[in-house]
Parts: structure tokens; sequence; C-alpha cells
């Protein structure tokens, strides 16, 4: 009796212990989960191999002389074929799990619907560590947020039982002299958490402990800052199926950084910022290499890649850009090239940032006509087409984005100031199309405006201008003062222009 007493007891502690571990019940459960359906059944295969393996022993003992050697035969038939289904299911599981992603994808010829260029993500890394002041730590994440056009910075505290420290919310215009900032300082007493934490200071373990079963990546988290107060948001995620697991989305977390509370909701209306996770529409968006049926995914003959060359390199997914209309929509944004070697822009996905629901958000394949070269190759062809402004000192060509239709948007200048834009639209007439831009929008020039475009438009009637002027006998440009900042930059391209003819001509 004593005995049983101490059994059942010790069952019932660690029963509540791992009750009371919800966080790391959860990860466990969350791995065996996924192991499970990748071994499930391959472990069927071998109970049934087992299975056989018995059955012919027991057969043999009751078998004469003449039937014992089918025995050997039916127990090298079931671990043969325990084997091949073990392996089989590891490959064949992968399709199904990619197909499971691509259930909400739709493949249109439709052209992306208008996007607003923004500024580069690495400028908005760099301008954050000089507005932070005398802030002590390190920042964690840089993340865009389309609903106010601006990039939250959220900064660790140092320290191993320390949470964040301040949260900055900045403007990085892509042109405007606006700069505006906001810092809002965590309360390092009462809100000391911060993922990846150790012991009580984690926030994984709180947002575990308020519901259970659900994970989230770090990369996904972001800050806001609510009238001077920060607040980190956690897009929550959650799994399905049995042999087939894939996940979901599962609301947000949302911790205040003044007074410590977590709030859990489904309710994402609220969010100042995206509320779909981030590496979920990226799942989904790698879901694409199973368009085609199996032997098309196996030999890498279906579906897209994103582009990882030029200048989106490090940053090459899933681009934050908010829609140009006046809903107040955004959407992750990524550039496709077919799989293989070709390096080609051929498709455009679109996953919305907000959904509600605990269902996948839709994602779209926009197919381009024309398509665009690859972002390394768009580089090279700025550098040989604007050389007057690109690119000396510490200037570059940042993002290459899709911005709408079969148009994209590269920026160009330094982290501290971007200073021109050069916006494409795919060969046309048997080459890109390109025109210059000021960081605002402001049209310079075209190497090769498209025919119809609205830069076309502009330029025939900025043409039709001069000729009046000059009719007019107003075309002198004797005081440059009253040139424009376009007008006074298309002098000095035509200035270059002479030099150039006359060192060539002796």
């Amino acid at each position: 009796m004593g005995r049983a007493l101490r059994w059942g007891l010790t069952v019932l502690v660690a029963g509540f212990w791992l009750w009371y571990a919800s966080y790391y019940t959860t990860i466990a459960v969350w791995e065996l989960r996924k192991l499970f359906a990748w071994f499930a059944l391959p472990l069927l295969a071998g109970a049934l191999c087992l299975a056989v393996a018995l059955a012919v022993r027991l057969l043999r003992r009751r078998a004469d002389r003449t039937g014992g050697g089918a025995g050997p035969v039916l127990a090298w038939l079931g671990g043969l074929g325990a084997l091949v289904l073990a392996v089989g299911w590891l490959m064949y599981g992968a399709y199904l799990q990619d197909r499971a992603y691509m259930a909400t994808a739709q493949i249109v010829t439709e052209p992306v619907p208008g996007l607003s260029a923004r500024s580069p993500y690495v400028v908005g890394k760099a301008q954050a560590a000089p507005h932070l002041g005398d802030v002590t730590g390190e920042i964690a994440d840089i993340t865009y947020l389309p609903d106010s056009d601006r990039f939250g910075a959220l900064v660790e505290r140092r320290g191993w039982l320390a949470g964040y420290e301040v949260g900055l919310v900045q403007e990085v215009p892509l042109g405007g002299s606006g700069r505006s900032q906001e810092r809002c300082p965590f309360d390092v007493e009462k809100a000391d958490a911060r993922i990846g934490g150790w012991f009580g200071h984690n926030l994984g373990r709180k947002i575990s402990a308020e519901r259970r079963w659900v994970r989230f990546d770090a990369d996904d988290a972001y800050v806001t800052c609510r009238s001077g107060t920060p607040v980190v948001v956690v897009p929550l995620k959650r799994q399905t199926g049995l042999l087939v697991v894939t996940e979901r989305p599962a609301g947000v977390a949302l911790y205040d950084g003044r007074t410590g509370e977590l709030t859990v909701t489904s309710d994402t209306t609220a969010v100042p910022g995206p509320s779909y996770p981030l590496s979920l529409a990226a799942r989904q968006r790698e879901g694409t290499a199973a368009v085609g049926g199996f032997s098309d995914w196996w030999f890498e003959r279906s579906g897209w890649d994103a582009s990882e060359d030029g200048a989106n390199e490090g940053n090459e997914s899933e681009f934050t850009l908010r829609y140009a209309d006046t809903s107040g929509g955004s959407a992750y944004v990524t550039p496709l090239t077919p799989q293989g070697d070709a390096g080609s822009v051929v498709a455009v996905s679109t996953v919305p940032t907000r959904h509600r629901g605990g269902t996948l958000a839709p994602m779209t394949v926009h197919r381009l006509s024309p398509s665009w070269s690859s972002p390394k190759a768009l580089v090279a062809l700025i550098k040989a087409e604007y050389r007057d402004v690109c690119c000396y000192n510490d200037d570059q060509v940042f993002e290459v984005v899709p911005t709408g239709g079969s148009t994209w948007t590269a920026t160009i200048g330094s982290e501290q100031n971007i200073r021109y834009r050069v916006e494409g639209r795919g060969p046309v007439d048997g080459r890109e199309a390109t025109c210059l831009k000021a960081a605002d929008g402001a049209l310079i020039r075209c190497a090769h405006a498209a025919p119809g475009s609205p830069e076309e438009q502009e330029l025939q009637r900025r043409e039709q201008q001069k000729q009046q002027d000059a009719a007019k006998g107003g075309g002198d440009t004797g005081d440059l003062t009253r040139l424009t900042d376009e007008q006074l930059a298309e002098l000095q391209r035509r200035l270059g222009d002479e030099f150039v003819r006359r060192l060539k001509s002796g």
C-alpha cells in the first residue's frame, strides 16, 4: 500500500510539474508532433514488419518440413516493404506539406496592385542607432510598420535577467525632409521580460502561461509606441494536422512595456502593424514548389524561388509594402524567379499583412508580362545608364522591389540619405525601360521610356514646353536660380555629355 502511494504521489507531482511548466511542454509537444508526422508511417511499417516476423515464426513452428521455407521469404519481404514505405513517406510527406501551404494560393495573370515605395530596410536599420541617444542596450529587431510608414526598433537591455530598454519608432522618408521619431522607454522594474530571456524574464514563458500550445518566431515580433507606452507585438502560430503537420495563425500577444501586462487576443483589428506572421507568409511562398505534381516537385521543375542576388541579397523576400490606393492595406511582397539557374523575375507573390481567423491568409502569385531581369543585372544596368548619379563615395543601389503592375523600384544613395530612385517596367522594345527620379518621385530623365507610359508623356510635355519657350525667346538659362532641380540636373547631364564628346574628338 505504501509503495503504491509513493508511486501515485510521484506521478501526480510529475504531472503537475509538466502542466505547470507550460513553456517547456509546449515546445516538447510541438517538436514531438513534427517528429510523429515524419515517422508515424515508418514506425507503423516497423510494427508491421515485426508482426510479420512473429507470424512467420509461429507458422514455422506449426508447419511441416515442406512448408517451412516460406518463413524467411515473408520476413525479407516484410522488411523490404517497411524500408520502402519509410523512405517513400519521408519524401512524399514533405511534398504533401508544401501542398497544404498552397491551399489558399492563386496564380493569376493580372498585374500586381499598385504599391508604394518605401525606404530600404538597411537604411532604417542604419538610422536607428544615431537616434537612440544614451541608450546602452543593443538593437534586437527592426521592422517596417506600414500603417504609419515608419520603422520600429526594439532595444534589449544588457544583462541576463533583463528585458527591453526602449522602443524607437522613427520616420525614414523616401524623399522629403520629415524625420520625426518617438522614443518610448520600458519600465525595467515592471516590464522585465523579453524574447529569449532567462527564467521568469522570458516573454515566451509568459505567453505559454497565458495560452498553451501556441508558439512564435522571434523575427516576427516588433515594437510600437502607443501614447508614449511601448507595446511589443508578437504574432502567434498554432499547429494543425496529424500526418501532415502545418502551422496556422493564432492571434497576437501584446506586451505592455510600462505595466508588464500581457494580453493574448484573436482580435487583431486594433494592432498597429502586421498581425499575420511574416514567417508563415514566407513558408507559404516556399510551398509554391509544389504547384505541380510530385515528380515536378522532386526534380524541382515547378514553382518559384526568391531572387537571391544583387541588391536584395540578405533581404530578398517578404518586403512589407503599402498599397498605393487609399484602402490602407499592405502586403508581404516577394519577387520570384523560376527554380534553377534562371535569373529573370517572372512572378510576384503577395500575402496580406493582416488576416482574420485561424486559417492561412490568401496568397496570390502574379505572373509578370514582361518579366524583369534579375536584381543583380538591374543593378549593373543602373550603374551603366546613370553613371552621373551612381555610385560614388558611399552611395549604392539598395533594394529592388515590386511596386505594382510589372514595375520595380530601386533606391540610390547612402544609408543616411536616399537621393534618387530608378523605376523600371521590364524589357520594352528589346531593352529595359528605366527612368531616373528624385527621391520624392519627381522625374529627372529616362534612359528608355516605355511607349505610352506616364514618364514618356511627361518628357514629351517638357519637350513641347521647351520648344514653346524657345519660340518665345524664353530659352535664356543665364539665371540658374530660376531652374528647377530637374532642369538643373538635365543641364548638368548635357554639360557632362558635351565634355565627353569634345574629349573624344581631340
